[in-house]
């Protein structure tokens, strides 16, 4: 008997984001099998949760030029902001640099009803 897909899951579906001005403009492929929030020093203050996709399913669309890159601690992870209205709108992860966390608060019409929020541990990383 197959193994049966959990309810939460969704089929692959395509998304546009954007930062608040629309400078940044984005699109990921996902199934969003998971949510995920962390309680590293910059994810507490940005307060987001994220989606993770791979590089191979993430375009970036228009800006660019309006991206502004921040790093800290092993200078691994690359944080991008919009230099115009400052929002977080994805990141390149530490561990898995293949792969972006997608700040879901700038996909445009996306539901996250459903879809169950995983805490991730990033303060405890060396």
């Amino acid at each position: 008997m197959p193994a049966s897909r959990p309810e939460h899951r969704r089929s692959r579906q395509a998304l546009r984001g954007a930062c608040h001005c629309g400078a940044v403009q984005f699109e990921i492929v996902s199934d969003f099998p998971e949510l995920t929030t962390c309680d590293c020093s910059i994810c507490r203050r940005r307060n987001a949760r994220m989606v993770k996709v791979h590089e191979s399913d993430f375009r970036l669309l228009a800006g660019a030029d309006a991206l502004t890159l921040y790093q800290f601690h092993t200078h691994t992870a690359k944080h991008w902001f919009c230099k115009v209205c400052g929002v977080y709108p994805f990141h390149r992860k530490r561990l898995a640099p293949d792969h972006y966390g997608i700040n879901t608060a700038c996909l445009i019409g996306f539901d996250a009803t459903g879809i169950p929020v995983r805490a991730t541990v990033g303060a405890a990383m060396p």
